[in-house]
């Protein structure tokens, strides 16, 4: 079974920093993609940012130049380093990973449970 789990959220007041990660485990055999999305209360879900196997990065509009995406562990680690937060920035954030397994042959979306950041004003 695959499994992505998040930590690192909390409350934080505007300006000041979290770090999240996501843990992927199971019967991985390749990840391709992994990104974060984050959901505020009453509006849609929305990319942050994602990164592929080799590093290449994407950003949302609204998080560029203030987040961080990374990977390590052969991939199988996920980081955002979010800065300068603000109080919009205030959702769950999902982990999200395009995965195939040992006993599959087509890539699929795994999600975690997801993590609450608040920031105050």
């Amino acid at each position: 079974q695959v499994r992505l789990v998040e930590s690192g959220g909390g409350l934080v007041q505007a300006g000041g920093s979290l770090r999240l990660s996501c843990a992927a485990s199971g019967s991985i055999f390749s990840i391709n993609f992994m990104g974060w999305y984050r959901q505020a209360p009453g509006k849609q879900r929305e990319l942050v940012a994602r990164i592929t196997s080799g590093g290449s990065t994407n950003y949302g509009d609204s998080v560029k130049g203030r987040f961080t995406i990374s990977r390590d562990n052969a991939g199988r680690m996920m980081y955002l380093q979010m800065n300068s937060l603000k109080p919009e920035d205030t959702a769950v954030y999902y982990c999200n990973a395009k995965i195939i397994t040992y006993d599959s042959s087509l890539w699929r979306d795994y999600w975690g449970q997801g993590t609450q950041v608040t920031v105050s004003s």
